[in-house]
């Protein structure tokens, strides 16, 4: 059975225009039983899926229910992913950065092409090719929590990280155990041209897909 996929798109702070080209892609494209929404309630309802997707989402989204009832769902086994932005999400919330493993510092200006270098051990990199160019904000990140698998790393030589270069490597996808849950995050994604990318469209699914335990 395919899993129950609540993609949340809240935004309190900048917001995508390629949101709502992700929403096509993942409802009833790449997925068949997603559910949308912006609005808290449902995450405080997400024991009726199997995992939650925080598809672009900024700032402060979910009130005192909504995050008391995310946490316990993934501590409790549930799944949890996150999408680009949903880094730069709940910077007021302490669990979040455990949750998702680490929190946005800031991108060099503009859309990049980068190389991308990859390890295909994972359900939502395997399809990838070990070295795969993409076009992408590429995003840096402080506050990096131990104990994630690192999925995809940007090569800094192919770019130009100007104040946002990081240690390499430099993470853009991973996952990680969160209590008996499990946490899936990519930074790519911030363009609808990268949602009209079937590869990249795949590399989400299957990391829902993943996040949700219905892959290994």
């Amino acid at each position: 059975m395919p899993p129950r996929v609540l993609v949340f798109t809240r935004t309190t702070g900048y917001r995508h225009d390629s949101i709502p080209d992700a929403v096509a892609a993942l409802d009833g494209g790449e997925l068949p039983r997603v559910t949308v929404s912006e609005d808290p309630a449902d995450v405080a309802a997400c024991g009726r899926y199997d995992v939650v997707a925080f598809v672009s989402t900024t700032g402060d989204v979910l009130d005192a229910r909504g995050r008391d009832a995310l946490r316990s769902f993934v501590e409790g086994g549930g799944g949890f992913t996150g999408v680009h932005s949903a880094a730069a999400t709940e910077s007021s919330w302490d669990w979040y950065a455990d949750l998702l493993g680490a929190r946005f510092a800031g991108h060099p200006e503009g859309v990049q092409k980068a190389t991308v270098r990859v390890d295909d051990g994972h359900p939502s990199t395997a399809h990838l090719p070990s070295s795969w160019v993409f076009a992408d904000e590429w995003y840096a990140f402080s506050d990096v929590r131990p104990g994630s698998t690192l999925l995809l790393d940007v090569d800094e030589s192919t770019y130009r990280p100007a104040g946002y270069a990081m240690p390499d490597p430099h993470p853009q996808a991973w996952c990680r155990s969160v209590g008996a849950g499990r946490s899936w995050y990519t930074a790519l994604g911030h363009s609808a041209a990268a949602w009209s990318d079937g590869r990249f469209r795949t590399h989400v699914a299957n990391g829902i897909r993943w996040a949700a335990g219905a892959l290994t």
